[in-house]
């Protein structure tokens, strides 16, 4: 039944029942309320490939989990991103608390999700001792909670592995039990958050000013952050320049900076003000300023004393592209999140004498969507569960996935018309939110930077190689032209690489862009087709060959003259088939 009152205009005498439909409130049901496990095939599909046995197991807890994600969570990250994280500068008598305020909503859901994840060192145990492999839940998790709150996401994961890994191997043994005492509920706790960026260069690193002074076994850290999320954390793993260090990259390392001191009062960790920011405001960010905080040195003590070896910023980096992967999911989950309310729309929404989704230009629109969303997701689930990790994987899947959720959002908000543009629908703060990621843990240029570090210094476009190699011999018979396509591809971007190699360095790096995102084309493809294999294994059917063959040919083929005008209807005339395998109505 309808919950609004019935006026006097909607009995107009051009209205009617038929018309009013199309505006019924009740008639717009979007993603959140649904289970999220239950309404994605591909989930399920892809939790059945890489659980094998444990599947059965695994699945009551994977429902459960997309219950939890589509319901209680999505409802409290649109209340937080009405009612944001504040600042409490100072208590009654002027002193300097420097506390974030997180709303009861954030809280509310942040409990919830902690005492549920699939990372949790309990869960983890449980699962190990049944015989299951946690790792595919955990990226499950990640997977559905990003559709609901990419800011949470943040808050809870930012650097927790970072502070846990690098505290067991270079802090005191009185340090390392505290921050134990504070992961205690595992690395995504919501209790870290990392401290790179200055006013002096955000990627420029080796720019930064903030100082680190020998202490005992400990050090003071003096210095100013510009942009720091999860401001409200209780560990930090902040970058500075020990004293006497190179003024450089190479004099920058890593330290632990706890909110409180060894001796249980409070560190000099002063907050400035939380940034007034576009999106992800379920996450604080802040200016962060440091005043003789008690720190400690997370890298090897050098010889020279200089407070480092040397590499204490390409340790931190090694650790990145874990993060890269976690900004990937990110935008994954802006660009499925987006799908789905776009589906959801198309088909409620009626003009012209049909639904929005019967029109041949919008089936197009959506069929594109889908496509483009499930290339990434095969790019992201590789990333995270493929064996062994490819050095390459983590900047190209974060340079396509990142993008995508931005264009993903775009998209939606089109669809939506004029009703996406506005707050009370959910598609707006998916591209407010989604509009963070290209810039999180390195924007394009930097990811296609990371891309020539690869491949200059450890040939790592080789495993690269192999691994489209490798998904392209799981291909499906029946779709010779695709498989020959990509093929093709493959010894066509190796063509490209050893060309890039000859270059001179500047016109190199100009052309650094383009060649990362022909590797991520051929990447994608070539997943895809290792999944049309393995869905024809496991179940006979043909719906990934049909997304491989209709991005394969989007992407790597010859357009030719007439701009692809010409190509088979396959989206059109198998959009049902498309549309159903990609969102289900539970």
């Amino acid at each position: 039944m309808a919950s609004y009152l019935i006026e006097s205009f909607d009995r107009l005498p051009f209205g009617g029942a038929e018309k009013a439909r199309r505006y019924a409130t009740e008639h717009y049901r979007g993603a959140a309320g649904r289970n999220w496990y239950d309404c994605d095939p591909t989930l399920r599909f892809l939790m059945r490939r890489h659980l094998g046995d444990g599947f059965g197991w695994a699945e009551p807890r994977l429902r459960e989990m997309g219950a939890l994600m589509g319901g209680p969570i999505a409802e409290r990250a649109e209340e937080t991103d009405r009612n944001p994280p504040r600042l409490e500068k100072y208590d009654r008598w002027g002193r300097d608390i420097s506390e974030v305020v997180m709303p009861p909503s954030f809280e509310a859901a942040r409990r919830d999700i902690v005492a549920t994840s699939f990372t949790r060192p309990d869960f983890v145990a449980e699962a190990r001792r049944g015989g299951v492999d946690p790792a595919p839940m955990g990226v499950a998790w990640s997977y559905l909670l990003d559709q609901a709150d990419i800011g949470m996401a943040c808050a809870l994961g930012t650097g927790g592995d970072m502070v846990v890994g690098l505290t067991e191997m270079f802090a005191p043994d009185d340090v390392k039990a505290r921050v134990r005492e504070l992961f205690a509920a595992g690395e995504m706790s919501g209790e870290a958050a990392q401290l790179l960026t200055e006013r002096s260069g955000g990627s420029d690193l080796g720019a930064l000013e903030s100082t680190a002074s020998r202490e005992g076994d400990a050090w003071r850290l003096n210095g100013f952050k510009w942009f720091a999320s999860n401001a409200g954390g209780s560990a930090f793993v902040v970058l500075a320049k020990p004293e006497g260090a190179v003024d450089g990259v190479r004099g920058i390392a890593p330290f632990l900076v706890l909110r409180e001191r060894r001796d249980g009062s409070r560190n000099g960790v002063r907050i400035r003000r939380l940034k007034d920011k576009l999106g992800t405001r379920s996450v604080a960010s802040a200016e962060i300023e440091f005043t003789d905080a008690e720190a400690f040195l997370l890298a090897p003590a050098s010889s020279a004393g200089e407070g480092g070896d040397g590499r204490g910023l390409a340790r931190m980096m090694e650790l990145t592209n874990g993060a890269r992967l976690g900004i990937s999911m990110m935008g994954l989950g802006c660009a499925r999140r987006a799908l789905v309310e776009s589906l959801c729309y198309a088909r409620a929404r009626e003009a012209f004498g049909a639904s929005l989704g019967a029109q041949p230009l919008m089936r197009r629109k959506l069929a594109e969507l889908i496509v483009e969303t499930e290339a990434v997701q095969a790019l992201v689930f590789d990333g995270y569960l493929g064996r062994p990790r490819l050095r390459l994987g983590a900047a190209l899947i974060k340079l396509r996935a990142a993008r995508l959720g931005v264009t993903a959002a775009s998209d939606a908000i089109e669809i939506h018309g004029g009703n996406g543009y506005i707050e009370q629908w959910p598609v707006a703060r998916i591209l407010r939110d989604a509009q963070v990621n290209p810039i999180w843990e390195g924007g394009d240029n930097i990811l296609c930077l990371d891309v020539r570090r690869a491949i200059e210094r450890q040939e790592a476009h080789e495993p690269f190689l192999e691994r489209l190699a490798q998904g392209l011999q799981e291909a499906p018979s029946g779709d010779d032209e695709t498989a020959a396509l990509v093929g093709q591809s493959i010894g066509h971007l190796r063509e490209a690489i050893e060309k890039w190699r000859g270059l001179d360095r500047t016109l190199a790096e100009a052309r650094l862009y383009p060649l990362a995102q022909y590797m991520a084309d051929v990447y994608a493809a070539a997943l895809l087709l290792e999944q049309a294999g393995w869905e024809r294994a496991d179940s006979g059917e043909d719906r990934k060959a049909l997304v491989a063959r209709l991005y394969a040919r989007r992407h790597l083929a010859d357009p030719g003259p007439l701009r692809g005008i010409d190509d088979p209807a396959d989206d059109l005339e198998r959009f049902e088939d498309l549309a159903d395998g990609a969102f289900t109505d539970d």
